[in-house]
């Protein structure tokens, strides 16, 4: 069954220790610095917001259906069977399709690196896959963020809200939001307070790709074609890179 991470922003106290644990599982540098930019970088895959003396978190969604895999020509991005969403950046062309179609606006571009690629959280999929915790789950010292099977940590939010309806805004951030997402929130306000996207639809935005490029098949094919052009130079530029590499 498919895990998934729950993220509470009523027990969340912006300590930031998810923020440290991810990078250092991605071998990222965290200063004082990082720390202190609330925004998601190619140096920072997922970051605490702080909304007057509330808190949020920003990270890959990891959507049931994500936009991010049905956009992408080359099969870059992959929705596993354990919850999470992947990158195989062996495969990405750089056409950075994946940022125009996210509509968390999540994944990153290491736009100041000789050969970019896109950075975002991939819910520790090394670890969830065989069921392992996500690294920010493990460092959290509130279980403000926790990570569990889809329907038990449903369950486990559903039973907070119930235990403190007055600490808690009925909804659980998630459940159908572009067709339902394996990161899940709750907290004490609407939504729209903590800046998450509201009003999004409760299909699954692939749905919506399809039906708009059966009607335009030639488009497809010109693109796939140019999209191939696009890939054969990327890869083509980094065996040069390699080349150089091992000259000097």
């Amino acid at each position: 069954m498919a895990k998934a991470v729950l993220y509470d922003s009523v027990l969340c106290v912006g300590c930031r220790l998810c923020e440290a644990a991810c990078a250092e599982k991605w071998k990222l540098p965290y200063t004082d610095e990082i720390a202190e930019a609330e925004k998601t970088s190619a140096q920072k895959l997922t970051t605490v917001t702080t909304h007057g003396e509330r808190f949020s978190r920003k990270l890959c969604m990891h959507c049931i259906d994500p936009a991010c895999a049905s956009v992408c020509p080359v099969a870059a991005f992959e929705k596993t069977a354990a919850g999470p969403v992947v990158y195989h950046k062996d495969l990405c062309m750089g056409c950075r399709y994946c940022l125009m179609a996210c509509p968390f606006q999540v994944p990153s571009y290491e736009w100041n690196a000789r050969l970019p690629y896109v950075k975002k959280c991939d819910m520790c999929a090394e670890r969830v896959s065989f069921g392992g915790v996500t690294h920010c789950s493990e460092a959290c010292p509130f279980e403000a963020t926790i990570t569990g099977e889809r329907d038990e940590v449903i369950e486990i939010a559903k039973q907070r809200i119930e235990a403190s309806p007055d600490d808690y805004h009925p909804a659980i951030y998630g459940m159908q939001e572009v067709g339902g997402t394996s990161v899940l929130m709750i907290g004490a306000v609407p939504f729209e307070e903590l800046n998450m996207p509201v009003g999004l639809p409760k299909e699954a935005l692939p749905d919506f790709t399809w039906a708009a490029l059966k009607y335009v098949p030639d488009v497809v094919v010109l693109g796939t074609v140019l999209m191939g052009g696009v890939y054969w130079i990327t890869h083509r530029r980094e065996e040069v890179a390699a080349a150089e590499g091992g000259q000097q």
